[in-house]
C-alpha cells in the first residue's frame, strides 16, 4: 500500500477511534484503523475505503492541503481536531503536518476552540435537517436524517473532549453523560433518532434483516458510492458483527444507528441500475419498511431549502419534520 513516492503524496496521519485508545489496548475485530492521506491535488481522490493490510482492517480517506490550510481551521473543526490532538503523523515529507499538529495539540483543549468546534457540530445538525427532501427515495431520506440527527452526540462529545466517533457515537455519548451526572438527557438523543423504546428482540430482528440485505448486496457493491467499501466481505465485521456485539452488551438501542445506516446503503446499491427492481431489490425492500420508512415522516409543507435563509429559518423548517419512530 506504499504510495509515498507518488507525485501527489504530501503526507499521512492516523485518525479515528484507535488514536483515542490506550497504547496497550487491543483492537476490536469490529474496529478499523483510519488513515488520512494528504495529497497536493486541489480535489482529493475519491475515498479508497476499507481493505486488509497485514491482518489489520485499514480505511483510507484522502484530504487535500486545501482542507488543512492552517491550525486554526483544524482547531475549529469537530471532525478534524481530534486527529491532531496527539502526534499520529506517519509520513510528512515537507514537515507541514508536524507543524500543524504541534500547534493544534497546544490549543486543542482551550475553551474558545472547544466552543467553536461545538458550533461547527451544531451547524451540521441544522444544515442537515434543514435540507431534508420529502421527494427522495426512502433509503436516501433515512440517510439524510440519521446522520445529522446523530451529530447531536458529537456536540456533547466535542464539548467533553471525547472522540466524536461514528459507529459508536451513542454508547460514547451515554458514557460521557453518565460521567458528568446527566444521564437523564440521553433518552432525548435516542428519541430524536427514533429508537428510545426499541426492544432487544426487535433490534435482533432488524439486524437479521439487514444482514440478509448486506450479504445479498456484497456481490453487487461495485457502484461508485463513497460508502461502497463498507458493503464488502472485508467490512462485514464492522457492519454486521459490530451491531451484534452491541446487542449482546445490552446496547440494543444504540445498535440501531449503524443497522439503519448500513441497511439504507444496501438499498441504495440495490436500487441502482442495473439492479433496480431486480430480485434483490424486491426481496429486501419489504423487510426494510418497518426499520427505514418509519424513520422519516414529513409533515405537510415544503421542507426548507438548504440555500434559503439563515439558521433560524432552517430551524423553523426542521420543526415541520416529526421525530422518527421505530416499531417496537
Amino acid at each position: 500500500m506504499d504510495n509515498s513516492k507518488a507525485a501527489n503524496f504530501a503526507g499521512a496521519f492516523l485518525s479515528g477511534s484507535t488514536i483515542w485508545l490506550p497504547d496497550d489496548a487491543e483492537l476490536s475485530p469490529a474496529s478499523d484503523v483510519d488513515l488520512m492521506v494528504v495529497t497536493t491535488d486541489t480535489d482529493p481522490p475519491p475515498k479508497l475505503g476499507k481493505f486488509r493490510w497485514r491482518g489489520v482492517l485499514i480505511e483510507v480517506t484522502y484530504l487535500s492541503w486545501g482542507q488543512l490550510p492552517s491550525a486554526e481551521v483544524i482547531l475549529g473543526s469537530h471532525h478534524l481536531a481530534g486527529g491532531f490532538r496527539k502526534n499520529t503523523v506517519v509520513a510528512d515529507p515537507a514537515g507541514r503536518l508536524t507543524r500543524l499538529q504541534a500547534v493544534t495539540a497546544v490549543e486543542y483543549a482551550r475553551r474558545p476552540w472547544v466552543r467553536r468546534r461545538c458550533r461547527s457540530a451544531e451547524q451540521k445538525v441544522v444544515d442537515g435537517l434543514g435540507a431534508l427532501d420529502p421527494s427522495a427515495a426512502s433509503h436516501d431520506r433515512v440517510t439524510a436524517l440519521i446522520f445529522p440527527a446523530g451529530v447531536t452526540t458529537h456536540v456533547l462529545l466535542t464539548a467533553g473532549l471525547r472522540n466524536p466517533t461514528v459507529r459508536l457515537r451513542y454508547p460514547a455519548a451515554r458514557e460521557l453523560l453518565a460521567d458528568y451526572g446527566h444521564l437523564e438527557h440521553y433518552e432525548e438523543l435516542l428519541r430524536l433518532l427514533g429508537c428510545a423504546d426499541i426492544t432487544p428482540s426487535r433490534a435482533e430482528h432488524h439486524l437479521r434483516a439487514m444482514t440478509e440485505a448486506f450479504d445479498a448486496t456484497v456481490p453487487l457493491a461495485r457502484t461508485p458510492f463513497p460508502f461502497a467499501s463498507d458493503i464488502t466481505v472485508t467490512a462485514r465485521p464492522v457492519a454486521v458483527d459490530g451491531g451484534r456485539d452491541l446487542i449482546a452488551k445490552g446496547l440494543h438501542r444504540e445498535s440501531i444507528f449503524w443497522i439503519a445506516a448500513t441497511y439504507a446503503r444496501c438499498l441504495k446499491i440495490l436500487a441502482t441500475a442495473p439492479f433496480a427492481a431486480g430480485p434483490g431489490d424486491r426481496r429486501h425492500r419489504p423487510g426494510s419498511t418497518v426499520l427505514l420508512q418509519r424513520t422519516h415522516r414529513p409533515v405537510t409543507g415544503r421542507p426548507p431549502d438548504a440555500a434559503d435563509g439563515d439558521a433560524r429559518t432552517r430551524r423553523r423548517g426542521e420543526r415541520r419534520w416529526r421525530r422518527p419512530t421505530f416499531t417496537r
